[in-house]
């Protein structure tokens, strides 16, 4: 029989976010469902984070609940989150809105045009983005601009 006193087994799941469901800018919590490895369906988890969005990776240790309502969920005592290292994360990430300039499609043609180094072009060769179709001075600048507001944010939080 377990011991009533003992706290519950506390787990790590690492994985990437499919969607953010919920997310609370003034407090950071945050429900997410997430692409979780040894996990064949979406996992829900719930967590504090400050900035979070489709497509980063995360890393978080908690324990497993069952809610009344919403079933099985991880409930994160501990969230961290990274920037995606994949084009398709990093398409996911950039079309998520959380880079000013940049929607599904927009990411879409960036990922298409720089890959798995779109992040390095944005921050240190922004005037390359025009390269890309349909994104001229007034817009890469935009997003530059974006790009930098996003990071400051990032750096604040860690």
């Amino acid at each position: 029989m377990a011991d009533p006193q003992e706290p519950p087994h506390r787990e790590t799941l690492v994985g990437s976010v499919e969607r953010v469901t919920f997310h609370n800018e003034d407090n950071g919590f945050a429900v997410l469902k997430v692409k979780a490895r040894g996990h064949r369906d979406l996992v829900p988890v719930v967590g504090h984070a400050a900035s979070i969005s489709a497509g980063e990776f995360i890393h978080a240790v908690g324990v497993w609940f069952t809610d009344r309502m919403h079933g099985l969920q991880f409930k994160a005592d501990f969230l961290k989150t990274t920037p995606p290292t994949t084009a398709e994360g990093i398409e996911k990430y950039l079309g998520s809105g959380m880079v000013r300039g940049i929607g599904p499609k927009f990411a879409q043609r960036i990922v298409a045009a720089f890959g798995e180094g779109t992040f390095e072009i944005i921050e240190a060769e922004p005037a390359r983005l025009r390269e890309v179709s349909g994104i001229g001075e007034m817009r890469a600048t935009r997003i530059a601009a974006g790009w930098a507001e996003q990071k400051a944010v990032r750096d604040i939080m860690v």
